[in-house]
């Protein structure tokens, strides 16, 4: 037993330094982009194995100090990642004063994001959520004709609509009090997989964008990878940088975790800030496991807002959270927030992802489970 345990510290420091090596890698295969999730997992899992193994069974041999020294690597740079979603870190998103709030009202914007599981059948906790914390626009993902016909009561408060139900896990339903600008359903990379943009006029009279998304995500049992993902993103984020200077809002489930290289380019390409640096991790996915969570669910916005709540939400039977943000608009906020500046590199590497998606979109490989 004692040299079971042995070799079983031995082995999952090692699976831990090997994964956190591999992610490293430019490959969107499924294998290697699953590593950039359980950052913080990895990270318990390398260290605990090697405080037990130190403890234990340390004799000072060559190769473990290797191995020690493998996992110290790999804890370091886990940490590295994950800091920026701790308390350790510096905000980016200023917190709106008390007052200026009260004196501002009309100027702030409250988003209810959730991917509600297609499969979910209470509803009814969904619609007591949202009674509950009264957002001005929801964002329901995984919608189909099922939820959509049992969301009917909010169109009493939420008149205003983007209604996009479908049956493969990727249906989106807004609704909004607020009137909607232009609203428009857009499948910017694969045929079944949209996306809702449209411009939201708040009470001040202010106008925001909102793009709300949900791409396809890497997983193993369709052997799908993240080509589709990283090329929606790009072309999101390079949008919006490349467009001109207006209060945005991206809001869904992005399938990617804050602390992928893919979130850290989109949020490069589209000066973005993500309110939870800072502040913490708000995990969303999954509801169910609490050892084995991660931040799925993301709100961006531009650097004219400031944070007045952000929180993660009751669960609604689903196996995400839902998510709650409330911003308020201020110009003025954009000469303290500096968005994360491009480097060097950023407009190569998103073009190579949307040409990979456009090759394999042409050869059928950017879905190879679809019959």
């Amino acid at each position: 037993m004692r040299s079971l345990l042995q070799w079983v510290l031995v082995a999952v420091g090692a699976l831990m330094a090997a994964g956190t090596a591999l992610s490293f890698s430019r490959s969107p295969h499924w294998l290697v982009r699953g590593w950039d999730f359980p950052r913080a997992q990895i990270a318990a899992l390398a260290g605990a194995s090697a405080a037990l193994y130190s403890a234990i069974f340390f004799e000072g041999r060559a190769w473990e100090w290797a191995w020690l020294a493998a996992a110290a690597l790999a804890v370091a740079w886990q940490c590295v990642k994950i800091r920026p979603f701790t308390r350790l870190a510096r905000v980016h998103v200023k917190r709106a004063a008390p007052g200026e709030l009260r004196e501002r009202a009309d100027a702030a914007f409250r988003l209810l994001i959730c991917n509600v599981r297609m499969e979910n059948r209470e509803r009814e906790r969904f619609l007591r959520a949202v009674r509950r914390h009264d957002p001005d626009v929801v964002l329901a993902l995984e919608t189909d004709e099922g939820w959509v016909r049992d969301l009917e009561p909010l169109r009493r408060t939420y008149p205003h609509t983007v209604l996009q139900p479908q049956d493969n896990y990727y249906g989106m339903a807004l609704y909004s009090r607020l009137p909607l600008v232009e609203p428009r359903v857009r499948f910017l990379v694969q045929d079944d997989i949209p996306s809702v943009h449209t411009g939201v006029e708040l009470r001040s009279g202010d106008r925001l964008t909102l793009h709300g998304l949900h791409p396809r995500p890497p997983e193993p049992l369709r052997d799908q990878d993240s080509t589709p993902r990283d090329a929606e993103l790009v072309l999101v984020g390079r949008e919006i940088g490349d467009g001109p200077a207006r209060p945005t809002v991206v809001a869904g489930d992005l399938n990617d975790v804050a602390w992928s290289p893919t979130s850290e380019l989109f949020l490069r390409l589209s000066g973005l800030l993500d309110p939870r640096v800072g502040r913490g991790m708000f995990n969303s996915y999954n509801a169910g496991n609490p050892l084995f969570r991660f931040p799925l669910d993301h709100v961006f916005h531009s650097a004219d807002w400031e944070l007045v709540r952000l929180e993660r939400l009751e669960s609604v039977g689903s196996d995400h959270f839902p998510i709650l943000a409330e911003l308020l608009y201020c110009p003025a906020a954009r000469a303290e927030q500096p968005a994360m500046p491009e480097e060097p590199g950023d407009r190569e590497d998103a073009e190579e992802r949307i040409e990979k998606e456009v090759e394999a979109a042409r050869t059928g490989d950017d879905r190879p489970g679809r019959e």
